[in-house]
């Protein structure tokens, strides 16, 4: 019997319970990026991006370009001479290219065809008004597509994830390294160079976040978290234990003979300055910077592998899963109530022992001023058939989401939804000389 927790049909907290099912692609759909407050494109392994309005659900381009399935996808905002602003959409695919397009009018404004590999990812550094592509090499470009100068061919494997840093500095995932390279721009051209390696990961790293300008974090296949500094690439602090669940005080006895690779790898990761969320196998843990240790998880908190989480207002939390739900979550405090010394924990929650009465006095005062929390599932929202792989939050505009069913799907606000609807209505019985009846 899984452990999940379940959640009837009175979901009082739970916004979205209306939806709008948007048909158009033939293949999963991976990519979810905002354009702007309403508009929002999308792409996967049928290579085609459409353009979305969120608010109505309309289908505004269909861009065609893409012979191959979309393995990268970034949003590529600049201001020309003039000051107009270029809302533009960068695309890789499978098939070794990369297309920029016109989010304004969906035309294909420019095609690279030159790469040796698949560009697996890319990175819009604004400030220096450039792009990176990461694939077998590391490749910067300017908004008119010159290349403006690349790395040496790195690995077969190639880059994986690319993370902008301060004065300059990107960080690239290849396999388990970390390698920071540094941009400098002269008068007669653009070089980037390779300044650092980090190894310090066990296995290759699938997810890396900014946190601020001081701080960023990976996670990696075996389930290690690691805290960097951002400015001289130190190691702050690391958490290597979430798939060991043996450690868990809650955790049922169980014998494993081998874990399974998807239980482990830590998919997702997502900031809000002062806890770092991450989505470790099915499980989400949330993680105190400043206290360097997991202050709440949720180790079953979907079937299957937790693809995406986001931290939303009011102390929210939203993830989605392999198995095709997606749910809502609220960091909350837990009642301290009275209760027996617990045993040593892998969170260092309860770092005191019993060796001696100084020892256990300390361990009662640990328990006292330590602040519990716990995530609180609060809303599941039900509708895709399969994986939803990402999803993208537009405020009061509701929620997107995409699926390996092919399908995008808007939830909104059902009572919001409702109001909006009475208005217009009102509104057009006063045009059509139904100003008689009273509001």
């Amino acid at each position: 019997k899984s452990s999940i927790q379940t959640i009837g049909e009175e979901q009082i907290q739970n916004p979205y319970t209306e939806l709008l099912v948007l048909k158009g692609h033939q293949d999963i759909v991976r990519f979810l990026v905002q354009i702007d407050d309403y508009r929002f494109a999308s792409a996967g392994d049928d290579g085609i991006v459409f353009l979305w309005n969120a608010q109505t659900g309309e289908k505004l381009f269909e861009l065609h370009g893409h012979t191959h399935k979309i393995t990268a996808i970034a949003p590529f905002f600049s201001s020309d001479v003039s000051g107009e602003n270029d809302q533009l959409i960068l695309t890789a695919s499978a098939d070794r290219t990369v297309i920029v397009w016109d989010c304004s009018s969906g035309k294909q404004i420019q095609k690279v065809s030159c790469f040796h590999s698949t560009v697996k990812c890319l990175t819009v550094l604004q400030r220096l008004d450039v792009w990176l592509s990461g694939g077998s090499d590391l490749c910067v470009w300017n908004r008119k597509l010159d290349l403006l100068c690349k790395t040496c061919h790195l690995t077969d494997g190639g880059i994986s994830a690319l993370l902008e840093l301060p004065k300059n500095c990107v960080a690239a995932a290849v396999g388990k390294e970390l390698i920071i390279f540094r941009l400098i721009e002269r008068p007669e051209g653009w070089n980037v160079l390779e300044v650092k390696r980090l190894d310090d990961h066990q296995d290759n790293i699938l997810s890396l976040i900014s946190v601020n300008d001081l701080t960023f974090v990976t996670g990696s296949h075996v389930g290690e978290l690691i805290v960097w500094d951002a400015l001289d690439w130190t190691k702050q602090a690391s958490e290597c234990n979430f798939w060991d669940f043996s450690l868990h005080t809650d955790a049922q006895p169980e014998i494993k003979l081998s874990q399974s690779q998807n239980e482990t790898s830590v998919l997702h990761l997502t900031s809000d300055e002062e806890c770092v969320f991450a989505a470790v196998g099915k499980g989400i843990y949330v993680y105190n910077l400043q206290m360097k240790r997991v202050i709440a998880c949720q180790k079953t908190a979907h079937d299957s592998s937790v693809l995406h989480i986001a931290k939303l207002p009011n102390r929210q939390l939203m993830s989605c899963s392999e198995d095709g739900s997606v749910r809502i979550w609220e960091l909350r405090e837990k009642q301290q109530l009275p209760a027996e010394p617990v045993p040593t924990g892998f969170f260092s929650m309860w770092g005191f022992g019993r060796a001696n009465k100084q020892a256990n006095q300390a361990g009662k005062k640990t328990q006292e001023n330590t602040t519990m929390y716990f995530l609180e599932l609060v809303g599941d929202l039900i509708g895709h058939s399969s994986a939803v792989q990402m999803f993208l939050y537009f405020g009061e505009l509701g929620l997107a989401t995409c699926s390996a069913d092919h399908l995008i799907i808007l939830w909104k606000d059902g009572e919001r939804e409702s109001r909006l609807r009475s208005v217009t209505l009102f509104q057009k019985l006063a045009q059509n000389g139904g100003s008689q009846i009273k509001l």
